[in-house]
This record gives structure tokens, sequence and C-alpha cells, in this order.
């Protein structure tokens, strides 16, 4: 697929923007609070159905009560549609001229977004890694999505109910089952993940530094063939901590994903450009997987990280890039990639 045009209305700060796209590559100027990541986010919910940073409702620019994006490609146009004056508040997808309330499975296309944060990973939250690894499988495996929702619905149930006066461990059975067989689906396919990753990131790390250091990751649950049932007996034996608590302690949710360097903690041994180096060269293996599992190079969207990159590190992720469609944000438009196509918001 190849993008050709796109536009927007009443999306974040935009009243009204259209552009049509000139190049392979599109670097979008502007200053900061301009839109530009607005313009990403419009493009990845136009090709994989969801934002990277809000809800649909948040879309919605101030003082109006409806959105839309529209993109054309080589394949045909998509329109996405919300509109809060009708009931259900839901977006709707226009492709082909067929309506639907979700994006079909066979409409996704393949999206890798790098922002700053990315950078951030290593020394972040676990939460930012969990994320990190979820956004990496979504891209490999469609209804995982689905799996997540499911199991975050059971989690806000369970967490609800460990609230109330008079509980029981009963009365939250139905909520560990759920959670057990969701979870050991997201744990499994994490640990999936990141055996695939494992096996590339050396020769990425590698070169983009231009060392022999290696580079290890694990992630904190131990998966075995009861997994499920692991789960469901940890979620039953922490049930009265939890109820204390006021929320669920144990679970696919607590989770980590460490990094190791040369068999030592990155986040204690390795220094600032050996971090990004190791997050680049993530990068660089989402975008092999995703190739590999979907036969598609993806669009590829970069936040303003040329600026946290220095010229070495700039020069790979170029050369990395260079056969996919790729929209850039930057603050001015020197990005290191040569294009024909700048979109200036100024």
């Amino acid at each position: 697929m190849i993008i050709n045009k796109i536009s927007v209305k009443n999306l974040r700060v935009h009243d009204s923007f259209s552009r049509s796209i000139k190049d392979r590559v599109s670097v979008i100027t502007g200053k900061n609070g301009s839109g530009k990541t607005s313009i990403l986010e419009a493009l990845n919910i136009a090709l994989s159905g969801t934002s990277f940073r809000g809800s649909d409702r948040e879309l919605i620019k101030e003082g109006q009560d409806w959105w839309r994006i529209d993109i054309e490609t080589d394949e045909g146009l998509r329109k996405i549609i919300l509109d809060g004056r009708k009931e259900p508040f839901r977006k709707k997808f226009i492709i082909d001229e067929k309506q639907t309330a979700r994006l079909p499975k066979n409409k996704k296309y393949p999206v890798i977004l790098f922002e700053p944060d990315d950078l951030g990973l290593i020394h972040g939250s676990p939460s930012r890694r969990r994320k990190f690894i979820d956004n990496f499988i979504k891209q490999v495996y469609f209804d995982y999505q689905s799996v997540l929702n499911k199991y975050e619905r059971a989690l806000k149930q369970r967490n609800a109910l460990l609230k109330e006066e008079y509980l029981s461990s009963e009365d939250v059975f139905v909520w560990d089952v759920a959670l057990s067989k969701y979870g050991s689906e997201i744990g499994e396919k994490r640990y999936e993940m990141i055996n695939q990753i494992n096996q590339k990131i050396d020769k990425n790390y590698q070169s983009i530094s231009g060392t022999n250091d290696n580079i290890d990751i694990e992630y904190s649950e131990n998966i075995e063939n009861t997994l499920e049932q692991k789960i469901l007996n940890s979620l039953r034996n922490n049930f009265e901590k939890d109820k204390i608590l006021g929320y669920t302690s144990t679970g696919p949710h607590r989770q980590d994903i460490m990094f190791y360097f040369n068999n030592q903690p990155a986040i204690k041994v390795a220094s600032r450009g050996e971090i990004r180096s190791i997050v680049l060269a993530l990068k660089f293996i989402e975008v092999d997987i995703t190739k590999e599992a979907t036969g598609i190079s993806p669009v590829v969207l970069l936040d303003d990280v040329f600026a946290e990159l220095d010229e070495t590190r700039q020069k790979r992720l170029a050369e990395k890039i260079q056969n996919n469609q790729i929209f850039i944000t930057s603050t001015n438009s020197y990005t290191g990639i040569k294009t024909n196509s700048v979109i200036a918001l100024d």
C-alpha cells in the first residue's frame, strides 16, 4: 500500500488539514503544539484501527463534537468518522464503500511507530516495557488486542469486587478463571516474541554499535505448560492479600521485561549511547519480524526521534527503513533522509 493523500477535520488542534504525499518519505515540520504528532496519529488509526496516545473522544477538537480522517492509497479510499452527536459513541470505518464499527483484520496494515519515549524504555517503568512488547506482538497477531481487552475487563471487574467489604474467594472465582485463561495467552505470546527478538538482537545491535557486545531479554514470568493453572493458583493464594490491597497483585499486568548487557542488567551498566543502540536495534527487529510475518513492508512513523539520535544512529536508521513508506515529524526539515515531500504546519 502507498499512501497518496491524507485529510483530517476537527482532529486535535486541526480544523481542516489536507495534503498530497509527493514522495516515499514525508517530513512534517512545525513548532511544538502545531499538530505534527496528530497527523501520525491519524495515519495510525486509518491503518491499524486505533490511536497510540488517547481515546476516540480525546481526539475531538475542542468545541467540536466530531472528527474525520480520510486517506487515499493506491488501493482505494479509507474514511474514519466519529460523530459525538449520535449514539453509540464510536467511530466507523468506511473502506471500499463498506462500513464497519471496527477495522477488519484483512484491512489492517502494519505500522511501526518510533517516538522519543521509546528511548527511555529500559529505564522506564515495567508498564512501559509491557506496552512495548505488547505493541510488538500486535503487529504479528491481530487477535492479540482482543485478548488484552478481555484480560483488562476481567481485571477491572475483579479489582472492583476486591474493594467490597464482605467478600469471599468464591465471589471472584469467575474472574480468576478469566484472568488465568487470557493471562496465559498473554504470557505465552510475550515469551514467544521475546525468544524471536533474542535470536536477532545481537546482530542488529552490533551493526549499529560496531562492537561485539551481547544483549539478552528475559520475561519475569516462568513460562510452563501449566501456565493457566499457575496463574489461577497464584490468584487464589493471594486473595487475602489482594483484598487488603484492594487490587490484583499478581498476573501479566504485574510482569516485567528485563534487558541484559553482556550478562549484566543493562539499566545498571549500559551507557546512554548503548541504551539508545539497544532501542534502535529493537525497532530494526520490529520492522523485520513484522515484514516476515505479514509479507508487507510496514509504514514507519518517526515522531521527532531524529533529534534524539547522533549522526551515526541517524544513518543506521535511515538505511534500515529506506524501502518503507516513512512519515517523520521534526521541528525543522532536516532529518538525514532526503525527500521531496515536506509538509509545513507553521
